[in-house]
C-alpha cells in the first residue's frame, strides 16, 4: 500500500475515531444547517457497519441537517449509544424539538434498543422534553440504562413531562415482561424545584433500579427532597447520591437520613452545600454510623455544620474501612473544632480522608440565638410553600401543555436559545436594578439575602 493511501486512511480514521462500533464527530465545530452541509456525516454514518455508539457532541444541528442524519439512522438498527450532548450551539431554541422529534422517530423506526441517552447541554427547555417524550415511550427505550439531562433548562414542567414519559415506558415495559431497568439519571441545573423532583421521584419509585442519581442545583426545597428520599428507599441498589447545592434544611435531611438507614450499597453522598445544618448533620451521621459499610465519599461542605455535629459525624466514620473521602469544609467549627476533628480521624488512622477545612466560618457560640433563627427561618419557608403550590402548578402545567410534538413539527417561532443557568447577581444589584429575572438569579435564599441587605442598610 502506498504511502499517501496509508496517510489518507490514518486520516479518516483519526477524523471518525472508529472503534468499538462507535462513529464520533465529538467536538469538530460542525455547523451543519442544510441537507447538503451534513452530506459528509450521513455518508460515515451509511458506510459504518455495526454502529452502535454515535457522538454528535460539540456541533450545531439544524432541522434540515437533523432530518437527512436521522433518515441514515434509520437502517441502523444496532445503535444503542447516543451521546447527543451540547449539539445545538446558537440555534433557536424552537429549532431544537423538532430536531429531536425527527431523530426519535428514526431511533423508533430503526428498531433500536438503546442504553444510554444523552442530552446534556442543550438549552431546549419544557418544550424541548417534548421533542424526545415519544422516543422515551417507545420500545426503542425499554433497554433504556442510563439517562442524562443535565443542564437543559427543563424547569417544572419540563420535570413533569418527562416523569410521565418515565412512567409511561416502565408500564409498558412491565407488560412486555422486562421492565425498565434505568441505572443512571442526571437532571443537574434544571430549575425543577420541588413540583418536578416529586414528580420524578413518583417515577423512581416505580423503576426501582437507579444506581446513580445527580440532581445539583435544581431549587428543591424540603418537600422535594423528603419525596426523593422515599423514592430512594426503594432504589435498593442505590450507590451514588448526589443532591448538591439544594436546600434540605433540617426536614429534609432527617427524611434523608431514615432512608439512608434502608440503603446497604451506597458510595458516594454528595450534600454539599445543601443547608442540612447540625441537627440534619446528626441525624446523617446516625445512619453513617448504623450502616452503609460501603461508603467511599461523604460530602457535607457549606452546610452551616457546628463543632459539635461535626465531631459526630467524624465519630460515626469509626468502621468505614472504604471511606476516601470526608468533605466537611465551609462549616462553623472554629480552630479548636477543627483540631478535635482531625483528632478523632487520626484515632481511628483516617486523617488522611479529611479534606482541606481551609474556608471554616468560625465557631460561633450563640447556639440559642441561632436555634431560633433556624426556627424562624424554617416558618418562613412553611408559610412560603403554602403560598407557592398553586403559582408553581399554573407555571409548570402552562409549561407543560405550551408545545405538542405535532405543534412542534408544523410551526416554529423566533425565539432564541437562552441559557437555563444564567449567573448569579449579587443583593445589591438587585435592589438598584429589580426584576424578576434577577429575583430568580438571587437563588433559593433570596428572601433572607434581601431582609440582611435591609437591615444593614437601615443600621448603617
Amino acid at each position: 500500500m502506498a504511502s499517501e493511501d496509508i496517510s489518507k486512511l490514518a486520516e479518516s480514521l483519526a477524523k471518525t475515531q472508529v472503534g468499538g462500533g462507535q462513529l464520533s464527530f465529538k467536538g469538530k465545530s460542525l455547523k451543519l444547517n442544510t441537507a447538503e452541509d451534513a452530506e459528509e456525516v450521513i455518508k460515515e454514518i451509511e458506510e459504518f457497519d455495526g454502529l452502535e455508539a454515535l457522538r454528535l457532541e460539540g456541533n450545531t444541528v439544524g432541522v434540515e441537517a437533523a432530518k437527512v442524519i436521522a433518515k441514515a439512522l434509520e437502517k441502523k438498527s444496532q445503535l444503542k449509544r447516543c451521546h447527543w450532548s451540547d449539539m445545538f450551539t446558537g440555534r433557536l431554541r424552537s429549532e431544537i424539538p423538532p430536531a429531536l422529534i425527527a431523530l426519535g422517530e428514526a431511533i423508533v423506526s430503526a428498531g433500536c434498543q438503546l442504553t444510554e441517552l444523552d442530552l446534556s447541554d442543550n438549552a431546549f427547555g419544557p418544550d424541548g422534553v417534548r421533542g424526545f417524550e415519544a422516543l422515551l415511550k417507545s420500545p426503542a427505550c425499554f433497554t433504556l440504562q442510563e439517562l442524562k439531562l443535565n443542564n437543559c433548562g427543563m424547569g417544572i414542567g419540563g420535570g413533569k413531562i418527562l416523569a410521565a414519559a418515565l412512567k409511561e415506558c416502565h408500564r409498558k415495559s412491565s407488560v412486555q415482561g422486562k421492565p425498565l431497568a434505568l441505572k443512571v439519571f442526571v437532571a443537574g441545573r434544571n430549575r425543577l424545584e420541588n413540583d418536578g423532583a416529586t414528580a420524578l421521584a413518583e417515577a423512581f419509585s416505580a423503576i426501582g433500579t437507579l444506581e446513580e442519581v445527580h440532581m445539583p442545583q435544581n431549587g428543591i426545597n424540603h418537600p422535594g427532597i423528603t419525596a426523593l428520599a422515599e423514592a430512594f428507599a426503594v432504589n435498593p441498589l442505590l450507590r451514588v447520591i448526589n443532591l448538591n447545592d439544594n436546600t434540605f434544611t433540617e426536614k429534609g435531611a432527617v427524611a434523608m437520613a431514615e432512608t439512608l438507614k434502608k440503603l446497604r450499597q451506597v458510595e458516594v453522598i454528595n450534600f454539599g452545600d445543601c443547608l442540612v445544618r447540625s441537627k440534619g448533620a446528626v441525624a446523617i451521621a446516625e445512619a453513617v454510623n448504623e450502616g452503609l459499610h460501603k461508603l467511599k465519599e461523604l460530602n457535607l461542605s457549606f452546610c452551616e455544620i457546628k463543632r459539635d455535629a461535626a465531631l459526630i459525624i467524624a465519630e460515626a466514620t469509626e468502621d468505614k474501612s472504604e471511606l476516601q473521602k470526608l468533605d466537611l469544609n465551609g462549616n462553623c467549627f472554629g480552630e479548636e473544632g477543627c483540631e478535635q476533628l482531625q483528632e478523632i480521624l487520626e484515632g481511628f488512622n483516617m486523617a488522611e480522608v479529611l479534606g482541606s477545612l481551609s474556608d471554616d466560618d468560625g465557631e460561633d457560640d450563640d447556639d440559642d440565638e441561632d436555634d431560633d433563627d433556624e426556627e424562624e427561618e424554617e416558618e418562613e419557608e412553611e408559610e412560603e410553600e403554602e403560598e407557592e403550590p398553586t403559582q408553581l402548578q399554573e407555571r409548570g402545567q402552562g409549561e407543560q401543555e405550551s408545545l405538542t410534538p405535532k405543534k412542534i413539527l408544523e410551526a416554529h417561532d423566533s425565539t432564541p436559545v437562552v441559557s437555563p443557568s444564567l449567573p448569579p447577581v449579587d443583593v445589591g444589584t438587585f435592589l438598584a436594578f429589580p426584576s424578576p429575572e434577577k429575583l430568580l438569579r438571587l437563588g433559593p435564599k433570596c428572601s433572607t439575602l434581601i431582609a440582611q441587605q435591609v437591615s444593614h442598610s437601615c443600621f448603617s
